[in-house]
């Protein structure tokens, strides 16, 4: 490294090589933990061939400042707890300079109170709950927020759909479902529309007979249904019957899954929902991250694995640009991001620490992901 003062995170660092009787070395670690086993090990495994890939990208291009970078990965086994155990030992034991990760936000709410409070900087590609970056200077992201997505579906419906009656479906429980049901309701309404019905069902129900029946008589033009992919096959099944069509169904980024059209493709033609990457978007960086994706691994990729690499490629980029190499440095040049060309779409980092982007929606034909169109996300 040319002199310079050494950051506490590089002091640590080189105490850690020379007691481990290593080689010395002047790579920048960067740490990641993930879900690489455990309940949501394919969040894990799908992000980190996206971060693979920036890697691989970042070094070919000379590395960080002209230093070659390395990813050292924590499993954190899908456990909020062992979050915080892996970033706890991938910044004390290791000295990485900066983290990535969690797809879960639990998991990113746990670990990023660590990296926050050890003043160590991290970027989770694909957690959306608001709460993960409130009043966590060193804590950012490079996906859009539940309101962001709440919001872009309901004006897509509004504005796209040309929708002035909606019905809402969601789990009464669970967070993720009833926050962006509060959400598209709030922003549907600020644009004029007007809420048919309302439904909140329990966590675990199977049998929606009795909702969508209520639903088809209220009339609604669009029936917003934030649930998991699940769910929605239940749910787009059980629809067909009572007369509901397809294409009223407009949902959130928890129905990107091959299993939703194993399940429900053909229930579900012609229906929408919101996401964050297809893989025919349009733009020159997304099919440049699709040809590179492709060449590396032969096959495609999905949503978190181009939020993997959006997520690698901004922290690797903030670096480089950082006025030197302490926390502050990269946390600072992180904030000051502003059209960062990502996989997902450009990027900038807003005073909250989230990304204002492009959402993208998505349509359902001929059981296959289609891209529709784009929305920006409003900060």
């Amino acid at each position: 490294m040319p002199a310079r003062p050494v950051s506490p995170v590089f002091a640590a660092l080189g105490a850690l090589v020379l007691l481990s009787c290593k080689s010395q070395t002047n790579d920048v670690r960067v740490g990641a933990y993930l879900s690489l086993s455990g309940a949501d090990s394919t969040f894990g495994t799908d992000t980190r061939e996206g971060i693979e890939l920036a890697l691989e990208q970042v070094n070919a291009a000379g590395g960080v400042k002209g230093h070659k970078v390395t990813v050292l990965y924590e499993d954190d086994k899908s456990s909020a707890q062992e979050a915080s155990n892996k970033v706890r030992e991938l910044i004390d034991r290791d000295g990485v300079v900066a983290l990535l990760g969690e797809v879960a936000s639990s998991r990113s709410m746990s670990g990023g109170l660590i990296a926050n409070t050890k003043h160590v900087p991290m970027v989770t590609p694909s957690s959306t709950a608001n709460e993960v970056t409130r009043d966590r200077a060193y804590v950012f992201r490079t996906c859009f927020t539940n309101t962001q997505q709440g919001d872009a579906a309901a004006r897509y419906a509004h504005d796209q759909m040309k929708s002035h009656a909606a019905a809402i479906l969601y789990v009464a429980q669970d967070n993720y479902s009833s926050g962006l049901a509060q959400t598209f309701r709030d922003s549907f309404k600020r644009q004029g529309g007007t809420i048919a019905i309302e439904k909140g069902y329990q966590k675990g129900e199977t049998n929606f007979t009795t909702y969508l029946s209520d639903v088809k008589a209220a009339a609604p033009d669009v029936v917003f249904v934030p649930v998991y992919y699940a769910d929605m096959v239940q749910i787009a099944r059980q629809a067909k019957p009572v007369g509901l069509a397809s294409s009223l169904f407009v949902g959130g980024d928890a129905w990107d899954s091959a299993d939703l059209l194993e399940g429900a493709g053909a229930e579900l033609e012609g229906a929408h929902f919101v996401d964050h990457f297809a893989p025919d978007v349009p733009s020159p960086s997304a099919q440049a991250f699709l040809t590179a994706f492709r060449a590396k691994f032969g096959h495609e990729p999905g949503s978190l694995t181009a939020q993997g690499y959006d997520g690698a490629g901004l922290l690797f980029d903030a670096m480089s640009r950082a006025k030197g190499t302490s926390a502050d440095a990269i946390k600072d040049a992180l904030a000051a991001t502003k059209n960062y060309a990502g996989a997902t779409g450009a990027l900038t980092i807003d005073a909250n620490h989230d990304a204002i982007k492009p959402v993208v929606v998505v349509a359902i034909q001929a059981k296959k992901f289609v891209y529709a169109t784009q929305i920006q996300s409003a900060p």
